[in-house]
């Protein structure tokens, strides 16, 4: 398996690229490894092994490129040129911890969408209190969505999430301002009668309140509503802790407690930190498409070549072109 990486996307980059790199195909020994980007760079890291190969170029895209612009006239950027190797089969999926916007492009133009896939979405994994995530998605791909896009976010978040994260009939919910089912507006009530005619395990309407306590598995909603929840989540796990450890350096006698309590915040911390579940992956591409925090160190990097990893094995990327090109949509006037 053949696995093409930015070696240049990230705050971090090329080092803890490379890092990641390195401890992935130590890990797994049927994985070849593409780091594109500069090659002077990525040796200053890189240590010899047979499993892991240079695609030299100098052009990158930075975070404050415009993103369409960019897939366009940077062509041989590291990201585009790692897209194109998933593209042309040269590696079997493609992975970046750069620009958002511009792997999305980089997906759209150059790897293409999976016939009957309108729009696809972003999908990263995020915390819940039991530790065991659930999957967002649309987290900002499309601002706007129809009926029948939240109904294939949620045939292709159900695939990835029996065939990767191992869950048996993962529970789908619809993001929504209450749990009734005519609550709501025009584009959610729609989704609803979409979503309660398919063979998913649907459960109904879910509020974002309950988001963390792990009510379902796979959340599908529109991109503006999604990228405002991940933000918000994130937002608000960064504030809380830096309170908690404002309260805990606040005298003598809570640093005492903090020594104690060390082992059990770390843990809380390394739970609710979503870079542990991988990358967000871009959903209705015909190759696996990963979108690396951009502060990602070696082990999110690991993290999300992994994710790659089992999405490859498992075919999720077929599983979603069989079901979709099989589902009989069911057409509601919107």
């Amino acid at each position: 398996m053949k696995l093409a990486i930015d070696a240049m996307g990230g705050d971090h980059a090329p080092k803890e690229i490379v890092l990641g790199a390195m401890k992935a195909v130590r890990e797994f020994p049927d994985l070849h490894i593409i780091l594109v980007g500069d090659e002077n760079k990525i040796k200053q890291t890189l240590t010899a092994h047979e499993r892991i190969s240079i695609l030299h170029t100098t052009e990158v895209i930075l975070g404050t490129d415009e993103p369409v612009r960019a897939v366009r006239r940077k062509k041989t950027a590291s990201m585009v040129l790692a897209a194109k190797q998933a593209a042309d089969g040269s590696a079997d999926a493609c992975l970046s911890a750069g620009n958002t916007g511009a792997l999305m492009a980089s997906g759209l133009f150059v790897v293409g969408r999976i016939e009957g896939i309108e729009r696809p979405a972003l999908a990263p994994t995020l915390p819940t209190i039991g530790g065991e995530g659930f999957l967002l998605l649309d987290a900002g791909a499309n601002v706007d969505a129809k009926a029948e896009h939240l109904r294939d976010y949620a045939i292709m978040g159900s695939i990835y999430s029996e065939k990767v994260r191992g869950i048996a009939k993962p529970r789908v919910g619809l993001l929504n301002i209450g749990t009734e089912e005519k609550k709501g507006n025009e584009l959610t009530k729609y989704a609803f009668d979409l979503l309660k005619n398919t063979d998913l395990n649907f459960i109904g309407n879910v509020e974002a309140r309950d988001l963390l306590e792990g009510v379902a598995d796979v959340v599908v909603t529109d991109g503006f509503t999604g990228n405002m929840v991940l933000k918000t989540l994130e937002g608000t796990a960064l504030s809380m802790f830096k309170m908690l450890k404002t309260a805990l350096m606040g005298s003598f006698t809570s640093k005492l407690a903090a020594a104690v309590l060390k082992p059990n915040l770390k843990q809380l911390r390394n739970t609710m930190d979503y870079s542990e579940y991988g990358g967000a992956a871009l959903f209705g591409l015909k190759a696996p498409v990963i979108k690396a925090h951009g502060s990602s160190n070696a082990q999110a990097i690991f993290s999300a070549i992994r994710q790659t990893r089992e999405m490859v094995t498992n075919d999720v990327v077929g599983l979603i072109k069989k079901t979709i090109e099989e589902t009989n949509p069911i057409k509601i006037e919107q």
